[in-house]
């Protein structure tokens, strides 16, 4: 399993992904989801991807190997993000339907999801989902983020944080925090974790990081965000019958002093 989140903001885009592919009793695997492509400075293409491991690795190969068809449809012949997003769409149903073929149509779940991003020269920064059927979807006003493979864990912090006004250091640390929750709760998704942030008409991907298990950043972000949580969790508002329950005040009466009233 994995879990790649891509969040559209005003100012840019952000993609976080996971590197584990098989994590067993006796041995853990780990594979880049991330796919970073900078065509002639006029264009970055950033592919996230989820799903059976062979059929992405097909539609990475197959990706690449039209880079070097100067006549056929590439990421250097797409016009706009859209035809972008349906090129890849195309590739990943084609390389699944071999796939499927190959296996003898057997019960082997060949599918693939992607989220595909970026940004063309002349046109505005965008980031899609595509679905195993080659058909896509993009962000929102209301959603300013797409996730492909083990999502629900990580999905609350993105809901209660993200706007398209959010600033891309806040969307990358919301990134990280919605991936913290989704590693402690499913072992199947792991560093090291890869993490792309874009700002609009740059260009350039300047700031890109990875980080290993046991980077310091990634452990105290972990705990910092532990304990906020436990922090907030003690001072959420009392039950209504457990402030009728609460003992009264009582006054302090010095000693020695009279009896009210005298």
């Amino acid at each position: 399993m994995t879990y790649c989140v891509a969040v559209a903001t005003n100012d840019g885009l952000v993609f976080c992904s996971d590197s584990r592919t098989n994590a067993g009793p006796d041995v853990l695997s780990t594979y880049s989801k991330m796919h970073i492509y900078e065509l002639d400075r006029e264009r970055i293409i950033v592919l996230l991807s989820a799903g059976n491991l062979a059929t992405t690795q097909a539609v990475i190969s197959q990706i690449d190997a039209d880079l070097e068809d100067v006549e056929g449809t590439s990421l250097k012949t797409c016009k706009k993000m859209t035809d972008v997003a349906r090129y890849v769409g195309k590739v990943s149903r084609e390389q699944q339907e071999q796939a499927d073929q190959s296996t003898g149509n057997s019960d082997v779940n060949t599918s693939a999801s992607f989220i595909v991003g970026g940004q063309i020269s002349g046109g505005e920064a965008f980031i899609y989902l595509i679905y195993s059927a080659g058909n896509y979807i993009s962000v929102s006003e209301e959603t300013p983020y797409l996730q492909i493979g083990e999502s629900k864990y990580g999905k609350p912090i993105l809901d209660r944080i993200l706007t398209p006004s959010t600033s891309l250091e806040d969307a990358a640390r919301c990134a990280l925090v919605s991936m913290d929750s989704t590693v402690r709760a499913n072992a199947t998704v792991g560093p090291p974790l890869e993490v792309l942030v874009y700002e609009n008409d740059t260009f350039e991907t300047d700031h890109y990081i990875k980080l290993n298990a046991d980077d310091s950043y990634l452990l105290t972000l972990h705990k910092a965000w532990n304990e906020s949580l436990k922090t907030a969790f003690q001072e959420l508002p009392l039950l209504d019958w457990e402030k009728r329950s609460a003992p009264p005040l009582t006054a302090v009466v010095p000693r020695g002093a009279p009896p009210k009233g005298d």
